[in-house]
């Protein structure tokens, strides 16, 4: 599999598309144009792709690991991603190449290092004295498949278990096989007659290092002796083994069984257990056995020195406990306690004062790995409390729907977000500090805050502090308590627009100036939220229906209060449908029975109490038409300066004025056109083959769409209708002729019209057609006034045209710098009357340059569709630049950015290439092969935003971050964190006079006298392949000097890009640190090639 990694895009970039924007920009110069005077200082160099870092929970977690004395946890997935944890903001993603599942992960306890066993039978050694860790060695088992791996603290010997039954034994340090082996035949008695099974578990007796107890699957346990190569004893039992452990003292283990029981043996009697404990069986009467119950997959016995010792299991709960959640039972002395999870549990470890295996382990709290989740349960408080997570875990809480990037937000936005979100906090967590506290911090190079939302499936919606490569949740917002619960299916007539998730966020519009949020639904719902920091109990929730028509000779006028037709030049007068309701509609069906006028969701008709944080404004739904559901919104817009907000679907579009609570705009997407539809609505296609009228734009899969399939959940399978907004006649086949919908919206103050002098109020709209209108706002001035004059709206008669379906419009000043939306500042809603009286006085804030511009200077308007991007001259409307992004392929996402205090358009492409274009001149920049289009997860959620950055969901349950700048990418190495920190190893426990003078105590054992090849002999070659490992670019630094030395030079050089050599001393005496075994001087090792450790590369 080719490893990512991307490198630096040449000047050159591809010669086609160099060649293409050449052409054009020759093509569409004119003649004396001013626009060719704006200096463009983004060049390639400025570019760069890399991935950053990855938050949230690893997805299918396999294996767990923790080092006791870094204090650092490592989780293994099945994907064969490795995700590292330290303190909080301190984590770190590698990923093995072969993407097998990870079985096992053992920690070289205060070594900086990690061995990894996976499911494809290869063991990977991980230096993680390096912030971004790296394989030194990798070992391919050829015959034998591996089950379980041991290695002993302080040892370099791991032991490794196989599916035949077979021990072998690995130098971690050269990564070579031992020619000590532990047959499967000589361990068991001779006289068995069956294969005991594989190794299910291996250990060394705490206070014997020659004594290695080996669990196999049947039942059969073995204390195995390493000098005299036989067994000492043998342990059988008739019920299956899943997990072995040992009591501190050595005399005792504990073994855990497929019936749901547990054996305690004492070492020297193995004729029968000493004890056997069914947790959470029945006790019958008559001594009979319990009831057998499901299998203990897992226990542990650590003991303390001041009461009676733990075991921690999990399973074996009684077959008849059905419906009933996994559970971890902790039993201590007499009691017993069953921790009931979430999810279930894949795997769990007790964190213990000690390293050490031989003295009073002291457990203080239990790690548990679930499916989907995290969980440290503290065993030193009663009742056992959980840890408040500091991690980034809940991102999948519900499936995440869609997601937004914003970079550079006001300062004081994120002490207000994360204000209000500390009072949704949850209480009785444990008062301690989070165990998990290895690793440093990184050095914080970006001064600029960035916050991602996220919109979810259950209809919630988190906004995130992603500042300085990190990732915190600071509010989550609850958009479905708005509406009626439906108590049982039989109450679910309107929701049948989805198949589930009918709350599940489409599109987030946010203003981050004004606070001002606005969210689309799935079920063809719009919500309005103001920010305010005061708690108020909303007595009647404001609401208004509308109805949007697609045929233009069906619009149906209304009852009550119609806003006239406003003529418009070159269109002539078109009536508009508008609804303007604030309470729910009471038809709900038409007189042929077919429903009709009813939204998909039942707004809640009792007062509702809002905490601090987002509060409603206006609540708005497409209704029923004549039988036929709304179609699903697939674009939307707010403006706070204006109090407008814009939203539309493949039937057209409709804008409301959220301040007096009015439809403003209710027009088909035909009617925009008036009489200037250059379309004619004819089907492009020769076989004139046409969709039903309600069959919508929601589905990217070539064939008919059936009206069951037209509006499926964003959480449902890859024919996610979210994609929508990528369906057009120029995407798919061109048999597919669909509606016309409306994909971009953008209100701004520019020239609508060729003939304008000065820029005014519009916004304008993109359609799936590859067409831009304009339209024309005309406010009433600020104040009072604007609560009591209406807005007038008009369309302008403007049309622009490109190919494939509008993404995203920006408008750029005569100097080239981007034009943002104008925008009210934040102020609280709900102020003293002397506060209404100055606010009234206030006129919305304009941050448009626009408004002070001499009538002789132009703007510029930047269109990005899925095939193309052009620069249009305003108001002018000259075409002066023109770019073919993509030929056979399309543009998932088109963002208008700025970089190094220049603008420019980054693309997605759906074939997996990222690009970047300058602006005006739409100059290619970066252009290069990232990943392709999988899933539709990953168009749903990927967006860029300023300075560089972007994200999308990788995994159901974790976020990638990027960067495409060059200075990010310089600068990532000094913002990662270190895991690896320089702590002595505690000391080893006190044997004492008494067990010094007679004997007992922890018996040492030369391994490397018994395993080494000197002793043992070579391993048989065919048995296991050495592969030596990429070693990381901080590994090669520490590399010996002679051939391999240069190599590694070299090879520095290409990856590295020149950081300073003055770091390698400092690096390598940090990486030549260890426990006493481990520690030879740096020199002696540098000199001597041959014996080269491995933490030397």
């Amino acid at each position: 599999m080719r490893k990512f990694n991307i490198r630096k895009v040449l000047d050159g970039l591809t010669a086609v598309s160099a060649v293409a924007s050449a052409s054009s920009a020759a093509q569409q110069q004119q003649a004396g144009n001013r626009e060719t005077e704006i200096q463009e200082t983004l060049q390639s160099e400025h570019f760069q792709l890399c991935k950053t870092v990855r938050h949230g929970f690893p997805y299918q977690p396999s294996a767990l690991a923790f080092d006791p004395v870094q204090k650092i946890l490592a989780i293994g997935t099945q994907t064969g991603a490795l995700r590292l944890f330290g303190r909080p903001g301190v984590e770190c993603y590698c990923q093995h190449d072969s993407g097998a599942a990870v079985i096992q992960l053992q920690f070289l306890i205060n070594e900086g290092a990690l061995v990894s066993a996976l499911a494809d039978d290869t063991l990977h050694l991980w230096n993680l004295r390096q912030k971004r860790p790296a394989i030194l060695h990798s070992l391919k088992f050829n015959r034998e498949r591996i089950t379980f791996c041991h290695l002993p603290f302080q040892s370099k010997w791991l032991y490794v278990g196989t599916e035949r039954g077979n021990i072998h034994i690995v130098n971690v340090e050269s990564f070579t096989l031992s020619g000590y082996v532990i047959m499967w035949n000589k361990a068991i008695e001779l006289s068995s007659k069956s294969h005991p099974g594989p190794v299910v578990h291996i250990s060394d007796n705490p206070m014997d290092e020659g004594k290695l107890l080996i669990g196999f699957e049947s039942g059969t346990v073995v204390l195995w002796d390493l000098k005299s190569k036989k067994a000492d004893y043998r342990y059988t039992h008739d019920e299956a083994i899943h997990s072995v452990a040992w009591h501190h003292e050595g005399k005792q283990f504990i073994c855990s069984h497929s019936d749901g029981t547990l054996t305690i043996w004492n070492v020297k009697s193995p004729t029968k257990p000493f004890q056997t404990i069914t947790p959470h069986g029945k006790q019958l009467k008559d001594g009979k056995k319990p009831e057998p119950c499901k299998p203990i997959l897992k226990v542990e016995y650590k003991t303390t020195r001041a009461g009676e010792p733990f075991i921690i299991l999990s399973g074996g709960l009684s077959y008849d406990t059905v419906g009933r959640r996994p559970c971890l039972t902790v039993m201590h002395g007499k009691s017993t306690a069953v921790l009931e999870m979430d999810y279930s549990i894949v795997d769990f470890l007790t964190l213990c004062e000690t390293p050490y295996p031989n003295d009073f382990q002291e457990p203080y709290a239990v790690v548990v790995l679930l499916e989907k989740d995290l969980v440290l349960i503290d065993l030193a408080q009663n009742g056992y409390p959980i840890f408040e997570n500091p991690y980034p875990l809940t991102i999948h809480e519900s499936p995440v729907t869609c997601c937004e990037y914003f970079a550079d937000c006001p300062v004081d936005l994120i002490p207000a977000l994360y204000s209000v979100g500390a009072r949704q906090k949850r209480q009785g967590y444990s008062k301690k500090e989070w165990p998990i506290s290895g690793g440093n911090w990184g050095v914080i190079t970006q001064s600029y805050s960035e916050i991602i939302i996220t919109g979810h499936a259950d209809g919630s919606i988190k906004f995130w502090d992603a500042s300085a490569i990190t990732l915190q949740v600071l509010y989550k917002l609850k958009t479905a308590k708005v509406f009626e619960k439906s108590r049982n299916k039989d109450e679910r007539p309107n929701t049948d627009i989805v198949d589930e998730d009918p709350y599940a966020i489409q599109i987030i519009s946010w203003c981050p100036e004004s606070r001002m949020l606005c969210i689309a639904g799935v079920s063809a719902h719009v919500i309005i939220y103001r920010f305010s920091k005061q708690e108020v109990t909303t007595e009647v929730i404001p609401m208004l229906e509308v109805r949007l028509l697609y045929e233009i000779n069906d619009v149906e006028t209304p009852d009550g209060d119609q806003v006239p037709p406003v003529p418009t030049p070159g269109t002539g007068s078109n009536p508009q449908s508008i609804v303007p309701q604030s309470h729910p509609s009471t038809s709900s069906s038409s007189s042929d029975g077919l429903r009709d006028n009813v939204p998909c969701l039942k707004v809640k008709n009792s007062p509702l109490k809002q905490s601090p944080g987002y509060q409603i404004e206006l609540v708005i739904q497409l209704v029923w038409v004549s039988g036929e559901p709304p179609q699903q919104i697939t674009s939307l817009a707010i403006n706070s300066a204006y109090g407008l907000v814009v939203f539309g679907n493949c039937n057209g579009i409709a804008m409301v004025d959220y301040l007096q609570k009015t439809v403003l705009l209710n027009l088909g997407t035909i009617e925009l056109y008036g009489s200037n539809d250059p379309y004619r609505r004819e089907p492009r296609s020769p076989r004139k083959t046409r969709q039903p009228s309600g069959a919508g734009l929601c589905d990217i899969n070539e064939g008919t769409v059936v009206p069951e399939d037209r509006c499926k959940s964003p959480t449902s399978d890859v024919k996610d209708n979210s994609f929508s907004r990528s369906r057009s006649s120029s995407v798919t086949s061109i048999d597919k002729e669909s509606r016309e919908a409306i994909s971009a919206l953008h209100f701004c103050e520019t020239f609508t019209r060729k003939a304008d002098t000065s820029p005014s109020p519009c916004l304008w709209v993109g359609t799936t057609l590859g067409t831009v209108l304009v339209i024309v706002l005309n406010l009433p001035p600020g104040g009072e006034q604007r609560l009591l004059q209406p807005v007038i709206v008009s369309p302008s008669g403007t049309i622009l045209r490109l190919k494939g379906a509008i993404l995203r419009m920006a408008f750029l000043d005569t100097t080239g710098s981007l034009v943002p939306p104008a925008h009210e500042t934040w102020r609280e809603h709900h102020e003293d009357k002397d506060e209404k009286e100055k606010a009234k006085k206030r006129r919305p804030v304009s941050v448009s340059p626009s408004s002070s511009q001499e009538i002789s200077e132009n703007q510029y308007a930047v269109i990005c569709s899925e095939k193309q991007a052009k620069v249009i001259s305003l108001p002018s409307q000259n075409c002066i630049y023109k770019q073919n992004i993509t030929e056979t392929s399309f543009v998932l996402r088109g963002d208008i950015v700025s970089l190094s205090n220049s603008i420019c358009l980054a693309c997605f492409c759906a074939n997996g290439h990222i690009m970047t274009f300058s602006l005006p001149s739409l100059r290619p920049l970066l252009d290069v092969y990232y990943l392709p289009l999988t899933n539709m997860r990953i168009a749903r959620t990927f967006c860029f935003t300023d300075n560089g950055q972007a994200l999308y969901l990788v995994s159901p349950t974790e976020i990638q971050r990027l960067t495409y700048s060059q200075e990010t990418c310089e600068n990532l190495q000094e913002m990662l964190g270190e895991l690896f920190t320089l702590v002595e190893t505690p000391e080893a426990p006190n044997r004492g006079f008494f067990k010094g003078l007679f004997g007992g105590g922890a018996q040492s054992l030369d391994r490397e006298e018994l395993f080494g090849e000197s002793a043992s002999g070579k391993a048989s070659r065919s048995l296991a392949q050495h592969i030596p490992g990429p070693g990381g670019i901080e590994g090669v630094k520490g590399a010996a000097s002679g051939v391999v030395g240069e190599l590694a030079r070299a090879r520095l050089a290409l990856d590295e890009r020149g950081q300073k050599l003055g770091e390698l001393e400092e690096k390598t005496a940090a990486m030549l640190y260890s426990a006493d075994s481990f520690s030879k001087h740096a020199h002696e090792m540098m000199l001597k090639y041959k014996d080269k450790k491995w933490y030397q590369f």
